[in-house]
């Protein structure tokens, strides 16, 4: 477990936060969610008939008598649950559709979640990312101006910690997402104790290059600091110029960052996501995430290729949110 985990610990040791794990009958999910129980740390909500959940547990060899354990079929609640879905969509489903959405354990999650009676949701070990982002953007919702929600990864190699932004959610960022992409990135960065200096990412630094993807980064740069003036942020830069201080004296002298970046916003998803993979596999960073933001309330995305010890990561960084 690395430093930046270990301290989450520690920030959480007299947490009584509660996370739903719609997928309660994944070795990985209930692998995390035992260990996260008897720790102490977080309470784990399982979704699904109960009996099922502890024959898995007991096939799996872990106790999840720490765990809460909530069958939807019966849920005491779930007639409200429905109204309140319904008024939540504004008229998008009947009551009769509700009850048929509300089966999928997505969606029961994410109602527990709206409704207080969980503090955040980790999901996608067996679904896609828009399994679990629908319900989130549908119920949940984006905070007051706020458009989009965004996907980031920390990047953390021994002591050191980037944000990378964004790398899941949106494929083609205009100036305005970018601009709320980076806000939100800053207010991320400071969850895992790093003190933001935003790089807005390009092909090219400080105009050496002119073209309608460099003037999109430029705008967003000056629209991030509309929406914050007390950012640190400066683009648009190559990576080189945001990351090593020679190259940024030589490119971009003067710039506020001086190749100090720690927060790195990429210009289109295609970028942020290969960016982040080659640290990860070239660089061997652990690449934590996606963390989605902008949510009134947080719901994370695991990769389905993902291990139990990073559902504990992700649990971890779900309750660190709801603080």
């Amino acid at each position: 477990m690395s430093k930046l985990f270990e301290t989450l610990e520690k920030k959480l040791e007299k947490s009584t936060k509660h996370i739903v794990f719609p997928e309660s009958m994944d070795e990985r999910i209930v692998t995390a969610a035992s260990k996260l129980g008897a720790s102490g740390i977080l309470t784990p909500v399982l979704i699904g008939d109960k009996s099922a959940i502890k024959h898995r547990a007991e096939e799996v060899g872990v106790d999840v008598s720490s765990c809460k354990l909530i069958n939807p079929a019966e849920f005491p609640e779930f007639d409200l649950m429905v109204d309140t879905f319904v008024e939540r969509r504004k008229g998008k489903v009947t009551a009769r559709e509700a009850r048929e959405i509300l089966r999928d354990e997505n969606y029961f999650g994410t109602m527990l979640v709206y409704m207080n009676q969980a503090d955040g949701l980790v999901s996608g070990a067996a679904h896609s990312t828009a399994d679990t982002v629908r319900p989130a953007l549908q119920i949940i919702k984006t905070k007051a101006g706020i458009k989009k929600t965004s996907g980031v990864f920390i990047m953390v190699r021994g002591e050191e910690k980037y944000v990378f932004a964004d790398c899941a959610i949106n494929i083609a960022p205009d100036s305005q997402d970018l601009a709320e992409i980076a806000v939100e990135s800053a207010e991320t960065a400071k969850l895992f104790e790093v003190a933001p200096r935003i790089a807005m990412l390009s092909f090219s630094t400080m105009g050496s290059a002119k073209s309608a993807e460099t003037e999109k980064v430029v705008e967003a740069v000056s629209l991030a600091k509309e929406k914050n003036a007390e950012l640190l942020i400066d683009g648009e830069f190559q990576f080189d110029a945001a990351f090593v201080p020679s190259v940024a004296a030589k490119k971009a002298p003067g710039s506020v960052l001086a190749g100090d970046a720690n927060v790195f916003i990429f210009p289109s998803l295609e970028a942020g996501n290969i960016g982040y993979k080659i640290a990860q596999r070239l660089g061997g960073f652990e690449a934590v995430g996606p963390i989605l933001q902008g949510l009134n309330q947080p719901v994370n995305d695991l990769s389905r290729g993902c291990s139990s010890k990073d559902v504990y990561k992700l649990a971890l960084i779900t309750a660190a949110q709801a603080e």
